[in-house]
């Protein structure tokens, strides 16, 4: 059995779950920084800047993080649906979206069958696992499906803007910059923001104790 689904009780409502998926403050929205130019073949490839277009809708509700965040990664994948047909789909309640196992699930049965689901068990990400979380974002973006996580806590952007997620909360990872340095975010609980940039160890800790679909 998948680690993920052999978590005691506590993980369907603590661990992998978006809990609440609670909205989020609004944020301004600052500029990101221009990529810089490269003078080597080396220095180009690192600060490639790659992002997908995707469908951004923000979630109507407390608890619908999770179809917010598969839908738009469905939606850079040319896969049109709604919210609502999405949480059918995902079994999401008013108790949130079960787990990454069931985007990954969902994920798979609209796109063809390429996305797996990883867990990051520890409380804080391990460097392999950073690594690991680095190696996946760029396959999956540079093959054009977005990655969804699912995270907790509180972590600030590059720009500095903090989001906060105690209940759990699900985001969708849509492009990577500076050899996958910088992750780029597409938070469904911040339309005002809609997206942005934060460093990858900590969206690597901000997936801690869950998992995502890559």
């Amino acid at each position: 059995m998948n680690p993920i689904a052999q978590k005691s009780g506590l993980s369907v409502v603590g661990l992998l779950v978006a809990g609440g998926c609670a909205l989020g403050p609004a944020v301004a929205a600052q500029a990101a920084p221009a990529p810089t130019a490269s003078t080597s073949s080396s220095q180009t490839e690192r600060s490639t800047e790659r992002v997908l277009g995707i469908d951004y809708q923000a979630q109507p509700n407390f608890y619908y993080c999770g179809p917010a965040a598969t839908r738009m990664a469905l939606s850079a994948q040319g896969r049109a649906l709604s919210q609502d047909e999405v949480a059918k789909l995902l079994g999401t309640t008013e108790a949130g979206t079960p787990s990454a196992l069931d985007t990954t699930r969902v994920l798979n049965e609209l796109t063809g069958g390429k996305y797996r689901t990883t867990e990051i068990r520890d409380s804080v990400a391990r460097p392999d696992q950073v690594e690991q979380l680095r190696r996946d974002v760029l396959a999956a973006v540079d093959a054009g499906r977005p990655v969804v996580a699912n995270i907790k806590g509180t972590t600030v952007d590059t720009d500095g803007n903090p989001h906060s997620y105690e209940g759990g909360h699900y985001l969708t990872l849509v492009g990577y910059r500076d050899g996958g340095d910088s992750i780029r975010v597409a938070d469904p609980a911040d339309p005002a923001l809609g997206e942005y940039w934060m460093s990858l160890p900590k969206v690597a800790n901000w997936i801690a104790e869950r998992g995502y679909s890559s």
